[in-house]
């Protein structure tokens, strides 16, 4: 029995190990036929509450609020171990899956990786960094979104710029509806990581869920000291590939087949590159993006077509936002040049992209591009969205979700983009000049949010606007918009009868007994979502004539009416 493991470590160390250098494995070898284990250092666990919320994608609550916001996740538990729907719990923005079956709602991302669910995330930040050895999230109603827990090895209240900035996954799943909305203590267990951290990242998905998830706390539980692994974890080797050949094959397929006289002859590729260059690219196509670029280092006709510009004419890198920098830029820029699509939602954060680096691609891949996604992208200045009018004359839709530090003056280079028909503003420092500005010059506008937008001091000069000059606007999202009353409504019914959306959620200037509701049932025939959401004025009446008037609504939200 010794010889035959003797000789299955022999022909494990013969081949290349991914997870570790020959010298490691050598050594965990002699750790493993020692015996010896490594002896775990005494340290005291430290129980951390959050400290500060940093940054997160979305929130039900409003900016001027604690209600259902982000930030009552900082500190101890507020209402936990009791179930049920509470103030001073977070909210993320959406839940179920009708928010993506929206006309306002973009096309799924192409070549998105199976195991990438994530919508929503917060970033938390604690007081002393750690190495950690468990987090608890205390969820109080309709638990089972979470779907990943990333740790960063950046202190956020450091004084130091970031450099060399590194994520590491503590824990990934897939989303759950669990049976019961009931409160729980959600505590997976995590990945050891090498780096003490400080600063959390959770990512949701409540696409299964009948109801918003609820956060209370989140507890970060860890040592000051390293901790010292047990054994070293053997690296893992394919039971089926133990071949001692260390012979590269240069071409796809084996490299010989034998001949009638015995002799070996060499095949090329199979004849794999005898198949119409069409059906390889679409073939090609079914691959994720980093599955593309090792395919590409195979052989010179795999890179041919990996490389092929038409792979790249839709390109999604939010899945891969903790590994890109400007040289992920750089390397993709010359395979972008006939970029349409392009999600950059969620990246380039703490320094990853630069001015420089986000131009250069934008004035070699922008002239093609019809939809750019940058939904949470902090690197983001007046000189980028400058960049970005002058390099994108056909852009179409650009959404800037949740850049709420994007300063209100950039806003004014997006009326330069005439041709856009799809504008998310959702949290962001536009202003009232701005907007006008931009509703002035892009009148081919269809789908425009301004949820939470809160420097916009008078919204019904802006629905006087959008009546003059968007007349073919399909949705409209004003949510939390505290200003807009009856006549900037009835303007805005009057004048763009094409909506099919329309969120006036948590609008409290609306008062049904001016009959506004009534009046605007009666304008939008083609209506299909309304959201009213915690409106306490609406009547029967109201309901009655959305009936009567609006056969195609599907969706009707008057959620806090009772």
């Amino acid at each position: 029995m010794l010889t035959l493991l003797s000789m299955f470590y022999y022909i494990c160390l013969r081949r290349r190990s991914r997870s570790g250098t020959r010298g490691e494995v050598l050594t965990s070898r002699r750790a493993v036929e020692s015996g010896q284990r490594a002896v775990l250092p005494v340290s005291v666990e430290v129980e951390q509450y959050v400290k500060e919320v940093l940054d997160f994608s979305s929130h039900y609550g409003s900016e001027n609020s604690m209600s259902y916001t982000m930030w009552n996740l900082a500190g101890v538990p507020n209402v936990y171990p009791s179930s049920g729907d509470f103030t001073q719990t977070a909210l993320f923005r959406a839940y179920g899956t009708w928010w993506e079956q929206c006309a306002s709602a973009p096309p799924p991302s192409r070549r998105t990786p199976e195991g990438f669910h994530s919508q929503d995330y917060i970033e938390l930040g604690f007081e002393e960094p750690v190495y950690p050895t468990g987090v608890d999230v205390l969820e109080t109603y309709y638990p089972g979104a979470i779907v990943q827990i990333l740790a960063c090895s950046h202190n956020p209240f450091s004084q130091n710029p970031p450099t060399d900035v590194r994520w590491e996954v503590l824990w990934s799943g897939e989303p759950t509806k669990v049976l019961t909305p009931q409160a729980r203590q959600f505590s997976p267990n995590i990945k050891h990581i090498n780096f003490p951290t400080n600063l959390l990242r959770l990512e949701v998905n409540s696409s299964l869920l009948d109801y918003y998830t609820e956060l209370d706390a989140v507890i970060l539980r860890g040592v000051r000291e390293r901790p010292m692994l047990a054994l070293y974890k053997m690296p893992i080797i394919d039971i089926s590939d133990l071949s001692d050949s260390e012979e590269d094959v240069s071409e796809v397929g084996g490299p010989f087949i034998q001949g009638g006289d015995g002799n070996h002859h060499r095949r090329g590729n199979g004849f794999f590159d005898k198949l119409p260059y069409e059906l390889i690219q679409l073939i090609l196509s079914h691959l994720t993006l980093p599955d593309l670029s090792r395919l590409a280092q195979s052989c010179k006709l795999l890179h041919q077509h990996c490389c092929d510009p038409l792979q790249y004419t839709q390109l999604s890198l939010q899945p891969y936002w903790a590994r890109l920098n400007d040289a992920s830029l750089g390397h993709l820029q010359s395979r972008c040049t006939l970029l349409q699509r392009l999600n950059l939602s969620w990246t380039g954060n703490r320094g990853a992209f630069t001015l420089t680096g986000f131009s250069s691609f934008m004035k070699a891949c922008g002239l093609s591009l019809v939809c750019l996604e940058l939904s949470c992208c902090h690197f983001l200045n007046e000189a980028c969205v400058e960049v970005i009018s002058q390099t994108c004359p056909g852009l179409q839709e650009l959404n800037l979700s949740s850049c709420d530090r994007l300063q209100p003056h950039a806003f004014t280079h997006i009326s330069k983009l005439t041709r856009l028909r799809r504008l998310v503003l959702y949290r962001t420092k536009i202003e009232q000049t701005a907007i006008l500005t931009i509703l002035t010059f892009c009148i081919e506008l269809r789908h425009l949010n301004l949820g939470s937008c809160v420097r916009i001091e008078d919204y019904d000069v802006v629905a006087s606007m959008l009546a003059a000059r968007c007349r073919f606007l399909c949705s409209l999202d004003l949510w939390r918009c505290r200003n807009l009353t009856d006549r900037g409504l009835a303007e805005l019914v009057t004048g763009c009868r094409m909506l099919e959306e329309l969120d006036l959620g948590w609008c409290p200037t609306l008062q049904s007994s001016t009959g506004c509701f009534q009046h605007l049932a009666r304008s939008l025939p083609r209506l299909r979502k309304l959201f009213l959401t915690a409106n306490r004025t609406v009547c029967d009446y109201d309901i009655e004539e959305l009936a009567a008037c609006c056969p195609s609504l599907q969706h009707l939200d008057i959620l806090g009416k009772i």
